[in-house]
């Protein structure tokens, strides 16, 4: 298992490759909220990182590991969300289709994993399974880009551990 401590170490050691075009999924609803200067295409683009807008206006991300041959869908919510007077970010990654459900043993493993990550949880959302980051606004650039190698780092692996090889997210 790829260890947390290493992806945020290794995001600042290395570039990751931005893969290309990838299905297209159902993402989680979430209350737009437009009031928030928007600063992730400012700090996706000084990153290099390439991205499209689809039409809830979330940002789609291909992240890409050469050596694995593998490739992984991020997004980064076009919107922020309100709690409490503060803005709320989501950053979200896809794992697994659950078009026939989801066994309760997996489920306690979920929660067992969300307990022990110290970024993010894991999430339904209709028929799909995310692993889901929400990051307070304005963000800066070192926790979104960190943000997305965990989301997408740890989305993967539990992708393989659903498919095997199979690579459709």
């Amino acid at each position: 298992m790829r260890a947390l401590s290493w992806l945020l170490s290794g995001l600042l050691l290395s570039s990751p490759v931005w893969a290309g075009d990838a299905p297209p999924i159902q993402l989680p609803p979430s209350a737009p909220s437009t009031d928030v200067a928007d600063t992730v295409p400012a700090i996706l683009g000084e990153a290099g990182v390439g991205y499209e807008v689809d039409d809830d206006g979330d940002y789609r991300i291909v992240y890409g590991w050469e050596r694995e041959g593998r490739s992984q869908l991020v997004y980064v919510s076009g919107h922020t969300e309100e709690i409490a007077g503060r803005r709320v970010r989501e950053v979200f990654s896809p794992a697994a289709r659950l078009d026939e459900g989801i066994e309760a043993s997996v489920l306690r493993d979920l929660l067992r994993d969300s307990r022990s990550r110290k970024l993010g949880a894991w999430e339904i959302a209709g028929e799909m399974l995310f692993y889901v980051i929400k990051l307070p606004e304005p963000v800066d650039a070192t926790l979104l880009l960190a943000a997305l190698t965990a989301a997408a780092e740890i989305a993967d692996e539990r992708e393989q551990a659903f498919t095997g090889d199979l690579d459709a997210l």
